[in-house]
């Protein structure tokens, strides 16, 4: 990064922490429960190895049994090669794969390299090597089975709190992170793409990451052009989605399995078309009719503006895509949708149509990973939507869904507080395939009855 970018960036950091901290004090003064962290600076992570060694290493899952490996060097001749093996320095297989860079105005990536491994074992720890040249990494692929832990992180960025979230999430075992949207907070200011891949490498190279996009990633140009930049060309050629694998047109949403296919994974786009008519939906339409809920008995949706909210921030942008997509979910019976982009933490009962029905899925924001703009503090006591909001809070933290097994899965929000991640909400899920009286009425609405805390 030039000094004159770095200059510039921390001007912006500064701007944004000052905002922040204005609004934390005001706040913070009336939380009597939990007193929320104090402004965390941007942390702007260097590459001090030589140009040929790999940096912004991380891994996803592609299909049932292969990863990519994905990393960025400043030396363009290093071979797209990864060396892989389960004994440390001892690799029995190679291969070879593709590279790309992108320019974005005056800014030239590094070369992006994405390299697929296997066909792999599951559940076993794998050594590799990218590149032929510096140090070796360790990944550990999913589970073939249940139970399987999901760790839910979105709104990211590259702070002290995304650092304490990511810290928290390390301390705890997990199969799996996946990311609603929003990962480096680089609007524009493409060196904040390298160093949040240097940042969160540590974690991303060691289980996969699996993205969908936020408002953040789609970075329109700062500046009339006369050929401008292609929306999402960062995250596009840095975060790959293997879209194909689920038949789907675009990177901007696909879907995947986990655990040998007990769960199903549908990464939607808030930011593609998503219209009756639109690619995105006949796609979602079709990857939903085909899941057979007798060998695939939880599905989980991730997408990035909530369609359910009760936070005066980003009140109602979600609105447009649940009236066109909602019943979809619905009707495919979905068991949990995960949202980001409203900077703090809400869980919803199950939800259809803006009422309380127990055959609709349980609605979780979880945009509070630790971004540089700060938390979202005013939910609206009075929002139409407030008898369904089970747990609100403004806090930073981090989500794990763990599916014990067909028919059970266990949730819990924590929160950072200090050295400590503390569990601030938890509940206990039955998978809606289980549920007799919902099957029965699958393609249809459901009558209503009573719920609980106990969905």
């Amino acid at each position: 990064m030039g000094t004159g970018t770095a200059r510039y960036v921390l001007l912006l950091a500064a701007r944004a922490l000052l905002v922040s901290a204005l609004l934390a004090a005001f706040f913070t003064a009336a939380a009597a429960e939990y007193v929320r962290p104090p402004p965390g600076r941007i942390i702007l992570t260097e590459h001090t190895e030589p140009a040929a060694h790999p940096q912004q290493v991380h891994v996803s899952a592609v299909g049932a049994n292969h990863m990519r490996v994905s990393w960025v060097t400043d030396d363009k001749r290093v071979p797209s090669v990864v060396e892989y093996g389960r004994s440390s320095r001892n690799y029995t297989a190679s291969a070879t794969g593709e590279h790309t860079s992108y320019r974005y105005f005056l800014y030239t990536s590094g070369k992006i390299h994405h390299v697929k491994i296997g066909p792999l074992e599951p559940g076993t720890v794998y050594y590799y090597r990218c590149g032929m040249a510096g140090r070796e990494f360790s990944l550990r692929t999913p589970p073939a089975a249940l139970p399987i832990e999901l760790v839910l992180v979105g709104d990211l960025g590259q702070t002290e709190w995304t650092a304490s979230t990511l810290a928290h999430v390390g301390k705890a075992d997990h199969d799996m992170v996946l990311v609603p949207g929003d990962l480096s907070y680089a609007d524009a200011q493409q060196p904040l793409w390298d160093t949040f891949g240097r940042f969160v490498q540590r974690h991303a190279s060691r289980r996969p990451w699996m993205a969908t996009q936020g408002n953040h990633e789609v970075e329109a140009p700062p500046i009339p052009s006369s050929s401008p930049p292609p929306p999402f060309a960062a995250y596009g050629a840095r975060w790959p989605a293997p879209h194909e694998e689920s038949g789907s047109p675009s990177s901007l949403y696909y879907s995947f399995e986990a655990a040998g296919g007990a769960v199903h994974v549908a990464m939607l786009g808030s930011y593609a078309p998503f219209g009756a008519g639109s690619d995105q939906y006949r796609w979602l339409a079709r990857d939903l009719a085909g899941v057979d809920r007798r060998a695939t008995p939880w599905v989980v949706v991730l997408l990035h503006a909530p369609w359910y909210n009760t936070n005066a921030a980003h009140q109602g942008e979600g609105e447009a895509m649940r009236e066109a997509m909602e019943r979809l979910l619905f009707d495919a019976r979905v068991d949990v949708v995960f949202a980001g982009h409203v900077h703090a933490y809400e869980r919803f009962t199950r939800v259809y149509n803006n009422e309380a029905n127990p055959c609709g899925p349980v609605y979780i924001t979880i945009g509070d990973g630790g971004n540089r703009e700060g938390l979202a503090f005013d939910f609206e006591k009075n929002h139409k939507l407030a008898p369904l909001s089970v747990t609100r809070e403004a806090s930073f933290g981090h989500g794990r869904l763990r599916v014990v097994n067909a028919t059970t899965a266990h949730w819990a929000w924590h929160r950072n507080a200090d050295a400590e991640s503390v569990v601030r909400d938890e509940i206990w899920l039955d998978s809606l395939a289980a549920n007799a009286a919902c099957r029965q009425q699958q393609g249809g609405p459901a009558a209503v009855d009573p719920w609980n805390d106990e969905l």
